[in-house]
């Protein structure tokens, strides 16, 4: 069996059925911002290769999910790594319009991205 660290063979394990969640996190490909945390199976992975645009499986909603199908922000993918392990990715992305949250602030516009407040205190959060 090959190694998993050293191979260039694609070896994602979406389990027998295919429905084996993933971590993706999701990247501003120019300015490197942290946009998103989300999850793909087999399904939504081989979309995302087969549109360009980024696609998930939504854990809430139980379903696959394009980014941007509502809100109309999709997000197109330039570029996708793998970490060592084969068991994570990075969509590297640029914006097609709009935020990459499905958030809006106080002036009616989406968020950048969903990662848009910090701890403050331990116990409290305030807006970046």
């Amino acid at each position: 069996m090959k190694e998993i660290t050293k191979t260039l063979d694609l070896m994602l394990d979406f389990g027998v059925d295919g429905r084996t969640l993933i971590p993706v996190v999701t990247q501003d490909y120019s300015s490197k911002e942290v946009l998103i945390l989300s999850f793909a199976n087999r399904q939504a992975f081989e979309t995302t290769l087969e549109t360009g645009y980024a696609t998930y499986w939504s854990r809430s909603r139980d379903k696959l999910w394009t980014k941007g199908e509502e809100s109309k922000n999709r997000l197109i993918v330039r570029d996708i790594r793998i970490n060592c392990e084969q068991n994570s990715l990075l969509y590297l992305v640029e914006k097609e319009k709009g935020g990459a949250c499905h958030v809006k602030d106080s002036t009616d516009e989406y968020y950048s991205g969903c990662f848009y407040r910090r701890v403050k205190d331990g116990r409290t959060l305030e807006l970046i």
